[in-house]
């Protein structure tokens, strides 16, 4: 089995890769820098693509590259559509070229897609309305509408996932995890006199990265072509459940001061993943608990901050 992943090279891409590989997959990476097993691309460039998949022919092809940074969707809307829609659309041309309709494709979406559920958010199944309030989370849902033309209109072998909030070591700065622990790591080095914290009230699902991963691989073995998938945990923590916890890991004591600029009025209050068709489909259920995932993050932290 060879398998091509997108933004292979990410924070997601080589948990992934190292998935794969444990269970007999010939991988190869791409992504817009070249690494080991790592194929330089642009996934603007259909053409480019195109002959990479005519000349691979995997059997399955992980697309996870991204414009993943919401506020950043704000200050480029257009970068984001482009890097989440067109990128995606040529993808599938790519596949649909080579008129393989063995070739399973799973389109990695967001939770995002959901929006403000309000209250219905503890328990967030497929079917419910999707209302995306920004753009990163329009071109998500526009990506995924894409992805099920394909598979409508042309046969294609397409699953496509929406993945809520997950965590572990190598996560980057600018998810609530990744910041508490780098921030704490700071305070124990004397860097910082304080951890500034944001809305700590609203309540989210998280999943261990190699969770997910395992997920992803299930999916493309096991889901149903034109189908959608949650992917987290089902369990929810609110921030500051998560932050007493990471600081309960620290090495001293951590003094936390709210900061207004972090405040987010608008916050979902509460997201939770109903997993149950996932599960169904590919007998898929979450291994790996919260204190695992703040574990690995602090450790990671300290590793890189020396």
């Amino acid at each position: 089995m060879k398998a091509l992943i997108t933004g292979s090279l990410g924070f997601v891409g080589s948990y992934l890769r190292a998935e794969l590989e444990q269970h007999g997959y010939e991988v190869v990476g791409l992504d817009i820098r070249p690494g080991d097993r790592t194929l330089q691309v642009d996934l603007m460039d259909a053409d480019q693509i195109c002959k990479i998949v005519a000349a691979e022919r995997p059997d399955a092809i992980f697309h996870l590259a991204a414009q993943a940074d919401v506020g950043r969707s704000w200050k480029a809307p257009q970068l984001t559509m482009q890097l989440n829609v067109v990128a995606s659309i040529n993808l599938l041309e790519a596949v649909r070229a080579v008129d393989a309709k063995d070739i399973r494709v799973v389109i990695v979406g967001s939770s995002d897609q959901y929006g403000n559920l309000g209250a219905a958010g503890a328990d967030v199944v497929e079917d419910m309305d999707l209302k995306p309030q920004t753009p990163y989370a329009i071109s998500k849902r526009a990506q995924e509408e894409m992805a099920k033309l394909y598979a409508r209109s042309y046969g294609m072998n397409i699953c496509m996932t929406r993945s809520f909030n997950h965590g572990g070591a190598g996560q980057r700065t600018g998810f609530m995890i990744p910041d508490f622990a780098s921030g704490i790591v700071k305070v124990e080095r004397g860097r910082a006199e304080a951890l500034s914290v944001g809305n700590l009230t609203s309540r989210r699902d998280f999943s261990h990265v190699r969770d997910v991963v395992r997920a992803y691989r299930l999916i493309a073995e096991k889901g149903r072509s034109g189908e959608v998938y949650n992917v987290g945990s089902g369990r929810t923590y609110s921030a500051r459940e998560v932050l007493d916890a990471l600081c309960s890991m620290a090495k001293c004591d951590i003094p936390v001061r709210q900061d207004a600029a972090r405040m987010r009025p608008s916050d979902t209050p509460v997201i939770c993943c109903n997993h149950g068709k996932l599960t169904r489909d590919t007998g898929w259920e979450p291994e790996i608990g919260m204190e695992q995932i703040l574990k690995d993050t602090l450790e990671y932290y300290r590793s890189i901050d020396g």
